[in-house]
């Protein structure tokens, strides 16, 4: 067998508000790890998985057919007609439920490393698909906006009538993203399960306005737009109950400068955009405004040109 490679993907903010499903943000400082060597036999297994504590997974499951590592892993072997097989290990960052991507984490990270076995290795866009196979099965659904920043870094729409192609959004300058992630679980296929089947019209042509202003103030580096268009009128509204601590969060993040502020996915993270130098004050503001109700957290502070997965060794 072949020695180990090691790749790491980072946790992303998905939705970032105004683009459910389509809009998605790399995190810098936190992501998963999965390394992976050749094997003689066929297929893939996972050698094992381990959580933030390192020591073996006492939820995720080392059940190839069960796991979004070697899920998105198998799937990248079947579509290059590999003569080899696979052993992976999982080795988690990212907190489960979170809001930041774990499972899209785990899936990049995975396809990243195994690409990298590869006599001939694909292009990072082209491994987006079977990264994709692998949060389908966790999420129950197929969106790109966790998958998409954690492996090609950035801010990144993705709306899934275009996959497999995206778009990359240049970023304005001196903008950074802030994530609180409260010491709380939110069930993503559950919490999909339960929004609504429908919508006024009114609300689906203002949440189109916030998208492509938002998108616009990207694109003319406009700070001011941003903090216009960074809110979210339709899946916000359903979410923000199952989150005990977010109005208070919200607030102490607006309150100290923040440009918006919103659940990151399906929550419980909760994510501001702001200007870089208010940063760390925003930071210790919504740790505080959380520990304030009792709930324990970290936070981390981002540039919003974090870097996407990458092999470390």
């Amino acid at each position: 067998m072949s020695e180990f490679v090691t790749a790491f993907a980072p946790a992303s903010i998905g939705n970032v508000g105004v683009g459910f499903d389509m809009l998605g943000l790399a995190l810098e400082g936190v992501g998963d790890r999965v390394l992976a060597r050749k094997t003689e036999s066929p297929g893939v297994t996972v050698a094992e998985v381990r959580g933030l504590d390192g020591e073996i997974h006492p939820y995720l499951s080392a059940d190839p057919a069960e796991n979004t590592a070697s899920i998105a892993a198998r799937a990248l072997l079947d579509a290059c007609n590999s003569s080899f097989g696979v052993e992976i290990k999982v080795h988690k960052g990212v907190p489960l439920q979170s809001g930041m991507g774990s499972s899209a984490a785990s899936a990049v990270a995975a396809v990243v490393a195994v690409n990298a076995l590869l006599e001939t290795p694909l292009e990072p866009e082209a491994l987006l698909p079977h990264a994709l196979e692998g949060e389908k099965y966790a999420s129950g659904g197929l969106h790109a906006d966790n998958v998409a920043p954690s492996l090609l870094g950035g801010l990144i729409l993705c709306p899934q009538i275009l996959l497999p192609e995206i778009v990359r959004l240049p970023v304005p300058a001196g903008v950074s993203a802030v994530l609180l992630h409260p010491d709380l679980q939110v069930n993503t296929a559950q919490a999909r399960r339960r929004l609504a089947k429908s919508y006024p019209m009114q609300k689906w042509i203002d949440q189109q306005g916030l998208l492509g202003g938002f998108v616009a103030a990207c694109m003319a580096n406009d700070v001011a737009l941003i903090k216009k268009t960074l809110r979210d009128v339709i899946i916000e509204p359903q979410r923000a109950a199952a989150v005990p601590c977010f109005e208070q969060v919200t607030e102490a993040a607006r309150r100290s400068g923040a440009l918006g502020c919103s659940l990151s996915g399906s929550g419980p993270s909760i994510f501001a955009l702001c200007r870089e130098s208010d940063g760390p004050n925003i930071a210790t503001a919504m740790e505080q405004a959380c520990r304030g109700q009792g709930i324990g957290c970290q936070s981390w502070v981002s540039p919003m040109t974090a870097a996407g997965a990458h092999i470390e060794s």
